[in-house]
């Protein structure tokens, strides 16, 4: 069924009736069909008492959704509590051949990836950085002349959390299985909003969540492990539910899953996986594609504006190498976000840039609100 956005799904986001929301890089907006799902769970649990094996179902509803999201089979999926979780648990498993002691991660990772990897040189690994460039992309060439035979991990965002920055992961996977490394994906600042196809990636490992543009909530996220890695890695981070079999509940040994559950820890969230089965579900019929669609028309009008008003966009001009966030510089960007927070418009900063989100729900008229707040807040604008 063909989705005419925004407007056939903007009164499903309560919020838009009083603020103009552009902060989907941090959480997206609540909608009624992830309140009804939490208020479903709360239902669930005072008229069935403790129903778990209601709840192990809505687990493995996630999983069976996470895999149809990244065209992968359900098998090769972990669902945990965070991304944190799910590295730290691959990275305590991962072996790699003597001489391949090497990381390389970008300036551009999350904090997550980057202190779990430096936290492997506390047993022997080293980690290589990978700088940015003057207009804010990691270069193809850098990565290249990082990865060699010394490489047993490359982990690379695909959207920066920063400056919206894209990456082509396809070819830094490319360059790295040239020369026998694995590659970590961070997809969290695009999943939802990018459709993304592990096959056509030839993709070694994935991670995200579902607190941004998969509409959910904190506290569910996945770890894609490509089913022909499963049996090379034996997590030492590990909990009750990754075990072969959870039931047994045997204390004598350690005998993790064949699947990816063998990246999995303690108890699942189930509230929060309620919640996060319906963002997905309402994604899945909003559709990604279509949204990648919209918001990149949504962004050219946003650049538009800029330039008229003489702001310095820090993202990439090029489509192919920015995601669905834009930052604009400011001299002062928490100054700048409670201005235009005082304004109807909601936001968030890092690195000295406001940081602008769009998502299926968002409108040219809401691009328009946003260039007529920051030429009010002209003075916190670097030209």
């Amino acid at each position: 069924m063909a989705t005419q956005l925004p407007g056939s799904i903007r009164d499903r986001f309560p919020i838009l009736e009083r603020a103009v929301y552009t902060n989907s890089c941090s959480q997206g907006a609540l909608s009624n069909d992830v309140r009804a799902a939490y208020e479903q769970y709360m239902t669930d649990w005072d008229d069935k008492g403790a129903p778990w094996e209601l709840w192990v179902e809505q687990a493995e509803g996630a999983r069976a959704r996470f895999a149809r999201l990244l065209n992968a089979t359900p098998d090769e999926i972990a669902v945990t509590t965070s991304v944190s979780a799910g590295v730290s648990s691959l990275l305590s498993g991962l072996r790699h051949a003597e001489g391949r002691n090497k990381i390389v991660i970008s300036d551009f990772e999350f904090p997550t990836i980057g202190q779990i990897t430096h936290a492997q040189e506390l047993l022997g690994s080293k980690v290589d950085h990978v700088a940015a460039a003057s207009d804010t992309t990691i270069p193809l060439e850098r990565l290249a002349e990082a990865i060699d035979d010394e490489t047993g991990l490359v982990a690379i965002t695909l959207v920066s959390f920063r400056n919206g920055s894209k990456t082509d992961v396809k070819e830094v996977i490319r360059l790295a299985h040239e020369v026998g490394a694995l590659v970590l994906v961070d997809s969290f600042q695009g999943v939802g909003a990018i459709p993304i196809d592990v096959q056509d990636l030839n993709a070694d490992f994935v991670v995200g969540g579902v607190l941004k543009y998969l509409l959910g909530s904190s506290g569910l996220a996945f770890l894609y492990c490509r089913a022909d890695l499963l049996p090379q890695i034996t997590p030492t981070v590990t909990g009750w539910f990754a075990d072969e079999d959870i039931f047994k509940m045997d204390i004598y040994d350690y005998s993790p899953s064949a699947t990816a559950r063998k990246f999995e820890s303690g108890t699942p969230p189930i509230p929060n996986i309620y919640a996060g089965n319906a963002g997905m579900d309402l994604m899945h019929e909003i559709g990604i594609a279509a949204t990648e669609r919209h918001v990149g028309r949504l962004t050219n009008q946003l650049i538009e504006g800029l330039d008229r008003i003489g702001a310095k966009m820090v993202t990439p001009r090029d489509p192919t190498k920015r995601g669905p966030m834009v930052a604009v510089a400011t001299t002062d960007e928490q100054a700048m976000v409670a201005a235009l927070k005082e304004d109807g418009i909601l936001t968030s900063a890092r690195d000295g840039n406001i940081r602008l989100s769009f998502h299926c729900y968002n409108s040219e008229e809401d691009i328009e609100s946003v260039v007529a707040g920051l030429e009010r807040h002209s003075d916190m604008l670097v030209r």
